[in-house]
């Protein structure tokens, strides 16, 4: 009976050790990401000074925070990979390199919120 309970006890601790990694590394990296979308966004909105203080109002701030939110699901579909990626027997390599998805996301994630940005603090678009 032990090695009945064993054998099904397995995958849980193995699966919940691979989410306790996967969480360890992108909850840290999900500070990275988020300084350097906020940092595009206060760049933008000093270069864009005077002008993008008179686009300031309530539905800018409702935009910016739903854009915030939705970067942030987006950011969550790392985790997707990084725990298939593990499961699929390649933890050690994985943990060399995921670092390079962490970058390539947080890149592409910034060419987004400077294109938004543009739009918000250069033209006054929301206001």
């Amino acid at each position: 009976m032990t090695n009945e309970h064993q054998a099904t006890d397995s995958p849980p601790r193995a699966l919940r050790a691979i989410a306790a990694d996967a969480l360890r590394f992108w909850e840290w990296g999900r500070v990275f990401y988020n300084a350097v979308l906020l940092a595009i966004v206060a760049v933008y909105f000093v270069a864009g000074f005077p002008g993008s203080w008179r686009s300031l109002s309530v539905n800018l701030f409702l935009f910016i925070f739903v854009m915030a939110v939705l970067a942030n699901v987006l950011y969550c579909l790392a985790y997707v990979a990084d725990v298939l990626v593990q499961l699929a027997g390649l933890r050690p390599a994985w943990g060399r390199w995921r670092w390079l998805l962490l970058l390539i996301g947080t890149a592409t994630a910034g060419i987004i919120t400077r294109l938004f940005s543009m739009g918000m603090f250069s033209h006054g678009y929301l206001e």
